[in-house]
């Protein structure tokens, strides 16, 4: 019995790695097919939160740009009248306007 028992501890230190190399590949096999964990599922996550950061960031920029405009009418810099005849197209009778397309 012991001659089998040392047979048996022989081949499980040299057959070893077989269990590591079988749970590893089912860790990738996981990893790559799993429909939570998935890697193309992780980079389209990651694409949609750089397109929504891009977005944030423009309208922060836009948000900043009324904040001024809004400023400068409240504080009556006389950007008022030049804001309102920008937005109507209107013209005083002394000037010209061109629209650039």
């Amino acid at each position: 019995m012991s001659k089998t028992v040392k047979k048996a501890n022989f081949w499980v230190r040299r057959r070893s790695h077989l269990p590591i190399l079988v749970i590893g590949s089912l860790m990738v096999m996981l990893l790559l097919f799993n429909d939570d964990t998935s890697i193309t599922l992780n980079m389209e996550y990651d694409r949609q939160i750089n397109e929504l950061s891009e977005e944030i960031a423009e309208c922060r920029d836009s948000a900043a740009y009324y904040r001024r405009q809004r400023e400068s009418i409240i504080h009556g810099t006389g950007d008022l009248e030049r804001l309102a005849r920008e937005k109507f197209h209107m013209q005083r009778p002394t000037e010209d306007v061109y629209l650039l397309k």
